[in-house]
């Protein structure tokens, strides 16, 4: 049986066997014992998107991975960055420190932040984040073409990713063949990228998608 520690765009955790491109965490969430997750679903206004693969370490998902057989941060997995992003994460300084840095400095950019800082970041996107408690407004047939490469929206039937101009249906497996914006005139859209993000992407983040977003 998979692990509970798949996310979805909106910030859920699942169980799905796909385990995707990147990791990531919100701080300790699980029991080691059981490798099931705690009620709270974040331990850290820090939400961060990490390499799967990282100067040969080596953990056990959901396992005691801390000093003294203690729990550390529970894994999460996210199909790509978009995901990530979508769902409230941001770039690690640790293991992506100049994404990480860009990431920022965007975002400094974005808000007119002289020294912008990751927990200024952290603090805005946690107000923001739907699994936190935020709410997504709605978005206009008339923004959607506006909004940036990489931002994700929800309707009635499905998620999707933006992309030069086409929407491409997401799922934990990858995505599915694009498809006009003009699809969803008759649908009510939801904005699901924190807006925070969202200027971040328009002042020219680029976020990394799964290989299928190119088939």
């Amino acid at each position: 049986m998979p692990l509970q520690n798949r996310v979805d765009p909106f910030g859920a955790i699942h169980a799905v066997p796909e385990r995707g491109l990147f990791t990531g965490n919100r701080g300790i969430i699980h029991d080691p014992e059981t490798k099931t997750l705690l009620k709270k679903r974040w331990a850290l206004q820090a939400w961060i998107i990490c390499m799967c693969q990282f100067r040969n370490a080596r953990r056990e998902p959901m396992g005691r991975n801390r000093a003294g057989g203690k729990a550390g941060w529970t894994e999460l997995f996210f199909l790509d960055e978009v995901t990530a992003l979508a769902a409230g994460h941001r770039p690690c300084f640790f293991c992506q420190r100049e994404r990480a840095r860009d990431f920022v400095s965007r975002f400094g950019q974005a808000f007119v932040i002289a020294e912008p800082r990751a927990p200024q970041v952290d603090q805005r996107l946690h107000k923001e984040r739907l699994a936190s408690g935020g709410k997504r407004p709605a978005v206009a047939m008339g923004a959607l073409a506006r909004l940036p490469d990489g931002a994700m929206i929800a309707t009635g039937g499905g998620t999707y990713a933006l992309s030069q101009g086409k929407a491409l249906p997401w799922s934990f497996a990858g995505y599915g063949p694009p498809t006009s914006l003009d699809r969803f005139k008759d649908e009510t859209l939801v904005l699901l990228t924190p807006e925070t993000t969202v200027a971040i992407l328009r002042r020219g983040f680029q976020p990394l998608w799964h290989p299928s977003a190119k088939a």
